[in-house]
């Protein structure tokens, strides 16, 4: 159950432009406007916990099921 990821890739127009990855621990930019966006989320306590519990809440709760 440790190697299970969770990832919330954001796209705007087909172009990823920002990615919460569970392993990483925080949000990555791939875009002059996601890098400015990740900052900003990363640099918020409440966004980053509440992403890292979604690996909890949806893939571990899910994996019986998959």
């Amino acid at each position: 159950l440790k190697d299970i990821q969770y990832v919330l890739s954001i796209y705007y127009n087909k172009l990823e432009y920002a990615r919460f990855d569970s392993n990483v621990g925080k949000y990555v930019g791939y875009t002059a406007y996601g890098v400015k966006n990740a900052e900003r989320w990363n640099n918020d306590p409440s966004e980053i916990t509440g992403r890292k519990a979604q690996r909890e809440a949806y893939c571990l709760h899910n994996v019986g099921i998959w």
